[in-house]
């Protein structure tokens, strides 16, 4: 009895302790910010509210934002994924250079990303003088803001993934083979429902990360209303013109947005996951 006292005790603190330091800390880093938001929101009122979003030049950012943070995640989704198989499963020169690399926009702060996209895409720069004459423009439009969301998201599919796929056995693969199966009909059947609820963590993740960048899109955006200002900049502007109705009317927004959008993600993987439990 003793031994196993000891062998089910967990390092942690006892439950009263962790859920109190939890609730603690998801309170001052999440709920108050939250809340505050909320009840200052309450305090406007939802006409004002509705009447101060109800605008061309919003309803434009908060549409932009949320479509390039969307296919910017889905480019993730498909591109992660087989980086995230090519680390794991194959060794080659430079292959731990390259893994490293995958966590470089973690650490890189967003502004100096944001330069160096810009540098790099700009009809001057090392690859923009390429695309160029291709008539292909990827700085100071729609396109832009779509390569720095790329950047900045391709991290959290890459390593939600990446240890799921180290945990499939080869032998599934090889067994799948050995009962006559293709390899495309193996990475269907076999791969892939296996890694959903990681591709769908990892999408989400990008997709918040996304709607949220600031730093790295501005400088590459251009910023022009009603072309490329996305919401958080708009929030911005607000705030430097005082109108602070006007920046937590379009928080507010964004935050329901991308409430819903989460919501239904998680629906989803909840869905896939009691699909896999059942098959």
């Amino acid at each position: 009895m003793m031994r196993m006292r000891i062998a089910d005790a967990s390092p942690m603190p006892g439950f009263g302790l962790s859920a109190g330091l939890m609730l603690a800390m998801l309170s001052l880093v999440v709920l108050l910010p939250i809340g505050s938001l909320l009840a200052f929101g309450a305090g406007i009122g939802p006409a004002e509210l509705w009447r101060l979003i109800n605008t061309e030049r919003i309803g434009a950012a908060l549409g932009l934002s949320f479509r390039m943070a969307f296919l910017a995640a889905l480019f993730n989704l498909v591109f992660g994924t087989v980086l995230a198989w090519v680390l794991v499963r194959y060794r080659f020169p430079g292959r731990k250079l390259i893994d490293a690399a995958v966590d470089l926009p973690f650490a890189l702060p967003t502004a100096v990303a944001g330069i160096a996209l810009t540098a790099l895409y700009a009809p001057n720069g090392a690859f923009g003088q390429m695309l160029e004459p291709l008539g292909l423009r990827l700085v100071y439009n729609g396109w832009g803001i779509w390569l720095a969301l790329v950047f900045v998201g391709m991290p959290f599919v890459v390593r939600t993934v990446q240890p799921l796929i180290d945990e499939i056995e080869t032998e599934v693969e090889e067994a799948s083979a050995t009962l006559g199966a293709s390899r495309a009909r193996t990475l269907v059947k076999v791969i892939l429902p296996m890694l959903v609820p990681a591709l769908l963590t990892g999408f989400a993740l990008a997709l918040a990360r996304g709607v949220g960048e600031y730093g790295s899109v501005i400088f590459i955006a251009g910023n022009l209303p009603m072309q490329t200002e996305i919401a958080p900049l708009l929030i911005v502007i607000r705030l430097e013109e005082y109108d602070y109705n006007g920046a937590v009317a379009i928080a507010l927004a964004m935050l329901g947005i991308s409430f819903a959008m989460l919501l239904s993600i998680n629906l989803v993987q909840i869905w896939s996951r009691r699909r896999m439990g059942a098959g």
